[in-house]
């Protein structure tokens, strides 16, 4: 048992993700759930009783309340604002859900507020410490593929949201969809590896008039490198999420949220995988955020870093087929 100060924290958001933040929070020796914060009071109260903490329904009494020092927001994007500015306001410190914000410009405010203040601030994009992805990473860095020639982003989705998102936000087109919900963790990839996307162009169709998208095929350019983005719904074939970088010597797929796949030439039909362990990433999450509470040098994604992505889904809805020049921030 650590004899260093623990940290009582307040979930904002009892859903699927709000649970997986919480049994790592309730794993770590250094922090304990304190409370949670849900609208459906039922919810709440299950959530409670699971983690022995107090429920709330009102995010501003849980925020509010002198005992809790982390809050984690776990509800809709839509909400991420309002949340966060009010925990800044009461000198938390904060782990934010992915995406960052409904929009790269409720965003900004985000990062204005992380850069005036003094709080440990974090969002949940688990890229950085999943080993396939910290692998491939480092073999691109390291000229292992030899010189990057192309990327290629490939979503399919045979059903949205999937069975076991039981929420009908992810359906709406103000906040929902595949793009921010799953392309999110591998643009930010994307970015970790060649930085900022400097300009891109998609055409992206939709389900309906205020539904998630159902198609998008589109271009981006960073570091020089070109890249391609490839997103299809509603449609008879098996769930994919990937990342291929592919170089002059060889090319590195990351699949399956984890699975680090390397082919060397023509002969290989399967590549050869590298890596695949998985990570409790939550668990790494809440340890570096631990390690910055307590003053250390913790591996945490910004604000700014999940801005960043955010400009970048923003630009590939608001494309319409045209190029649309992004930059560094």
């Amino acid at each position: 048992m650590s004899s260093e100060p623990g940290y009582d924290v307040g979930i904002v958001g009892c859903g699927v993700i709000g649970n997986r933040l919480a049994e790592s929070f309730a794993a770590h020796e250094r922090t304990n759930v304190w409370g949670a914060c849900d609208l459906v009071e039922s919810k709440v109260e299950a959530f409670a009783d699971e983690y022995d903490c107090a429920p709330f329904t009102d995010y501003r009494e849980l925020v509010g309340a002198d005992a809790v020092d982390v809050v984690y927001v776990g509800i809709p994007p839509t909400g991420h604002l309002e949340v966060t500015q009010f925990a800044f306001e009461h000198e938390k410190d904060i782990i934010c859900e992915k995406p960052i914000a409904e929009s790269a410009e409720q965003g900004e405010k985000m990062v204005e507020l992380e850069l005036s203040s003094e709080q440990t601030t974090a969002v949940n994009l688990p890229f950085r410490y999943t080993p396939g992805f910290v692998e491939m990473r480092e073999r691109v860095s390291d000229g292992d593929v030899g010189r990057p020639k192309r990327i290629s982003l490939d979503f399919r989705f045979p059903q949205w949201p999937r069975e076991w998102q039981d929420v009908e936000w992810l359906k709406s087109r103000e906040q929902g969809g595949p793009l921010r919900e799953v392309g999110t963790h591998f643009l930010f990839g994307v970015q970790e590896i060649f930085g900022p996307v400097e300009r891109l162009s998609a055409e992206v169709t939709y389900t309906g008039p205020e539904t998630y998208e159902e198609s998008i095929v589109g271009y981006f350019e960073v570091g020089g490198v070109h890249g391609t983005l490839d997103l299809l719904c509603n449609h008879e074939q098996s769930e994919e999420n990937s990342i291929t970088v592919v170089g002059s010597e060889s090319s590195l797929t990351l699949t399956e949220w984890y699975r680090l796949v390397e082919n060397r030439g023509a002969s290989e039909e399967s590549g050869t995988t590298l890596n695949e362990m998985r990570e409790q990433t939550t668990l790494t999450l809440v340890d570096e955020f631990v390690t910055s509470l307590d003053g250390g040098d913790g591996d945490l994604v910004s604000f700014e870093e999940a801005h960043r992505v955010q400009r970048v889904v923003d630009a590939v809805f608001d494309s319409e087929g045209t190029m649309r020049e992004l930059g560094d921030d």
